[in-house]
């Protein structure tokens, strides 16, 4: 495993250009880079559906470059926390995102009880097949690095390279870890966060409750605040958008597949790791909530594993560190070449 360690670059503008905000700001003025429209890309994204039974999987990709398919977080998440981060990579790359079985735009006739594990794999492959790509890169975040892990071990040949952004745990001991460290860093947060569980509005997919909850859940997650606020704004947009059934529907989808996977005393996919042979990049913050330990426990079972340790970032990697992120990323594909 090669460990390598990123230092944040200093991001602050020149002080001329300061004094020009500044002077800006007193005429009323604002200032956005001029792409800050569409995530700093000039691209224009592209959007489709692929069929999955009586439902079908809401797709948007980017670019024409090397393609790479995204795996959001969650698991009762959709694509748009990440997309606007990751549409930057279009001059470079093909960006393939979608949002999984039964959540955000890919929750229309579907069951929660349609979705499993097995099915989330057999959807990733149709999106695979669908852009007729024989072997291709899969970047997964959070949750989705289990995916990840998960579709390399069973369709290898698929996979030219994995990219593990902040991985969530491969196994129900590493979960275990991340449990205890959570409920430590939460404190007397945790009381404020089950009081609102516990309340109607949050059991009903208030949209208002729901972020109110995740703005305590996410409290430790990231280091800046304004990233922190950025993060939860963009949040927020997505659960007034999916509405209260939307909500409702995704955190039943989420409990399915806790039973597949983390709730599962045998679930440990860090053994069976030992004999991938795909190339791995493994990035993990410095300040993420997620203990360090899992993802050294992911890169350290495979010898040839990259592990990237990103300085002054948290959980939310594509977002805090985005510059430190992409370098990662193009020094990784260099050397697996």
């Amino acid at each position: 495993m090669t460990r390598v360690v990123v230092t944040r670059a200093n991001r602050r503008p020149p002080t001329a250009f300061c004094h020009l905000l500044t002077l800006m700001a007193a005429l009323g003025i604002t200032w956005a880079p001029a792409t800050a429209a569409q995530g700093g890309s000039s691209v224009a994204p592209r959007e489709s559906r692929i069929p999955v039974g009586d439902a079908s999987l809401y797709v948007r990709d980017i670019g024409t470059g090397q393609p790479v398919i995204v795996l959001h977080g969650g698991p009762d998440f959709d694509q748009r926390y990440i997309a606007p981060d990751l549409d930057r990579w279009a001059e470079a790359f093909h960006v393939i995102y979608y949002d999984q079985r039964g959540r955000g735009r890919s929750a229309d006739q579907v069951a929660p009880d349609d979705v499993t594990l097995v099915s989330d794999l057999e959807d990733l492959d149709r999106v695979r097949r669908h852009f007729g790509l024989e072997s291709t890169i899969i970047l997964g975040h959070s949750w989705g690095t289990v995916l990840a892990l998960e579709y390399a071990l069973r369709h290898p040949a698929h996979v030219s390279h994995l990219i593990l952004m902040n991985p969530a745990p491969a196994s129900a001991g590493d979960f275990a870890l991340l449990r205890d460290a959570y409920v430590r860093a939460q404190g007397p947060d945790l009381d404020s966060q089950r009081a609102i569980m516990d309340g109607a509005a949050y059991r009903e997919g208030e949209p208002a409750a729901v972020s109110a909850r995740y703005r305590l859940h996410f409290k430790h997650a990231l280091k800046e605040s304004k990233d922190f606020d950025t993060l939860m704004e963009r949040m927020t947009a997505a659960f007034i958008s999916q509405g209260k059934e939307g909500i409702v529907k995704a955190r039943a989808v989420e409990d399915r597949l806790m039973e597949d996977t983390w709730s599962r005393e045998d679930y440990d996919l860090v053994p069976r790791l030992r004999d991938l042979r795909v190339r791995i990049l493994v990035l993990y913050g410095d300040h993420d909530f997620i203990p360090g330990e899992i993802a050294r426990h992911i890169a350290g079972a495979m010898p040839d594993a990259a592990l990237v340790t990103l300085k002054d970032c948290g959980h939310f990697a594509h977002l805090e560190c985005a510059e430190d992120v992409r370098r990662a990323v193009d020094r990784f594909l260099q050397r697996a070449r």
